[in-house]
Protein backbone atom coordinates (compact mmCIF):
# COMPACT_ATOMS: atom_id res chain seq x y z
CA UNK A 1 0.00 0.00 0.00
CA UNK A 2 1.42 3.35 -1.03
CA UNK A 3 1.30 6.16 1.53
CA UNK A 4 0.03 9.46 0.16
CA UNK A 5 2.51 12.29 0.69
CA UNK A 6 0.75 15.53 1.44
CA UNK A 7 1.07 18.39 -0.96
CA UNK A 8 -0.90 20.63 1.40
CA UNK A 9 0.91 23.48 3.08
CA UNK A 10 0.38 26.12 5.70
CA UNK A 11 2.28 29.33 5.02
CA UNK A 12 3.08 32.01 7.55
CA UNK A 13 4.87 34.88 5.83
CA UNK A 14 6.34 38.18 6.89
CA UNK A 15 7.02 37.46 10.55
CA UNK A 16 9.22 40.23 11.93
CA UNK A 17 11.42 39.90 14.99
CA UNK A 18 14.40 41.62 16.61
CA UNK A 19 17.51 39.49 16.93
CA UNK A 20 21.21 39.80 17.64
CA UNK A 21 22.58 37.63 14.88
CA UNK A 22 25.54 38.20 12.61
CA UNK A 23 29.26 38.12 12.18
CA UNK A 24 30.00 41.73 13.13
CA UNK A 25 30.17 43.09 16.67
CA UNK A 26 27.46 45.64 15.88
CA UNK A 27 25.08 42.92 14.73
CA UNK A 28 25.70 40.99 17.94
CA UNK A 29 25.46 43.99 20.29
CA UNK A 30 22.96 46.32 18.61
CA UNK A 31 20.82 43.73 16.87
CA UNK A 32 18.54 44.20 13.89
CA UNK A 33 15.22 43.22 12.36
CA UNK A 34 15.02 39.63 11.15
CA UNK A 35 12.19 38.53 8.86
CA UNK A 36 11.03 34.92 8.61
CA UNK A 37 8.68 33.04 6.29
CA UNK A 38 7.64 29.49 7.14
CA UNK A 39 5.88 26.82 5.13
CA UNK A 40 4.78 23.63 6.87
CA UNK A 41 3.77 20.56 4.90
CA UNK A 42 0.75 18.93 6.51
CA UNK A 43 -2.30 17.00 5.34
CA UNK A 44 -5.13 19.54 5.57
CA UNK A 45 -7.91 17.19 4.51
CA UNK A 46 -8.90 16.01 8.04
CA UNK A 47 -9.16 19.56 9.41
CA UNK A 48 -10.76 20.83 6.22
CA UNK A 49 -13.51 18.21 6.36
CA UNK A 50 -14.15 18.43 10.11
CA UNK A 51 -13.47 22.12 10.86
CA UNK A 52 -11.59 20.86 13.95
CA UNK A 53 -8.61 23.07 14.94
CA UNK A 54 -7.01 20.13 16.77
CA UNK A 55 -6.43 18.41 13.42
CA UNK A 56 -4.18 21.10 11.98
CA UNK A 57 -1.11 23.12 12.89
CA UNK A 58 -1.59 25.96 15.39
CA UNK A 59 -0.48 29.10 13.54
CA UNK A 60 0.18 30.94 16.80
CA UNK A 61 2.47 28.13 17.94
CA UNK A 62 4.49 28.39 14.70
CA UNK A 63 4.91 32.11 15.39
CA UNK A 64 5.87 31.61 19.05
CA UNK A 65 8.40 28.87 18.31
CA UNK A 66 9.98 30.95 15.55
CA UNK A 67 10.09 33.99 17.84
CA UNK A 68 11.72 31.91 20.58
CA UNK A 69 14.59 30.99 18.23
CA UNK A 70 15.07 34.40 16.60
CA UNK A 71 14.89 36.36 19.84
CA UNK A 72 16.94 33.75 21.70
CA UNK A 73 20.62 32.85 21.62
CA UNK A 74 22.74 34.84 19.17
CA UNK A 75 24.31 33.05 16.22
CA UNK A 76 26.65 34.28 13.54
CA UNK A 77 25.01 32.76 10.47
CA UNK A 78 21.52 32.99 9.02
CA UNK A 79 22.10 29.38 8.00
CA UNK A 80 22.29 28.39 11.68
CA UNK A 81 19.19 30.39 12.51
CA UNK A 82 17.24 28.74 9.68
CA UNK A 83 18.37 25.28 10.79
CA UNK A 84 17.32 25.94 14.39
CA UNK A 85 13.90 27.19 13.33
CA UNK A 86 13.38 24.14 11.10
CA UNK A 87 14.50 21.78 13.88
CA UNK A 88 12.17 23.20 16.52
CA UNK A 89 9.19 23.29 14.16
CA UNK A 90 9.65 19.67 13.10
CA UNK A 91 10.19 18.60 16.72
CA UNK A 92 7.37 20.55 18.39
CA UNK A 93 4.75 20.41 15.62
CA UNK A 94 5.31 16.79 14.67
CA UNK A 95 5.27 17.61 10.97
CA UNK A 96 7.31 15.83 8.33
CA UNK A 97 8.59 18.79 6.35
CA UNK A 98 9.22 22.52 6.74
CA UNK A 99 10.59 25.29 4.56
CA UNK A 100 12.10 28.35 6.26
CA UNK A 101 13.32 31.63 4.79
CA UNK A 102 15.32 33.95 7.07
CA UNK A 103 16.14 37.47 5.85
CA UNK A 104 18.04 40.51 7.07
CA UNK A 105 16.44 43.57 5.45
CA UNK A 106 19.37 45.85 6.29
CA UNK A 107 22.58 43.84 6.13
CA UNK A 108 25.81 45.61 7.06
CA UNK A 109 27.29 45.38 3.57
CA UNK A 110 29.05 48.47 2.26
CA UNK A 111 28.60 49.45 -1.32
CA UNK A 112 25.48 49.44 -3.39
CA UNK A 113 22.07 49.35 -1.75
CA UNK A 114 20.85 45.84 -1.06
CA UNK A 115 17.18 45.04 -0.47
CA UNK A 116 17.97 42.13 1.84
CA UNK A 117 20.08 39.03 2.26
CA UNK A 118 18.36 35.73 2.96
CA UNK A 119 18.73 31.99 3.21
CA UNK A 120 16.17 29.29 2.59
CA UNK A 121 16.22 25.78 4.05
CA UNK A 122 13.99 22.80 3.36
CA UNK A 123 14.14 20.14 6.04
CA UNK A 124 12.39 16.81 6.41
CA UNK A 125 11.89 14.73 9.52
Amino acid sequence: MKVKMSEDRIQIKGMKFFGRHGVTEDEQSLGQRIEVDVEVEVDLEPSGRSDDPKLTVDYALVYELTKQVVEGESVRLLETLGQRIADILIDKLGVDSVWVKVAKPNPPIHGSIIGYVAIEVQRDK
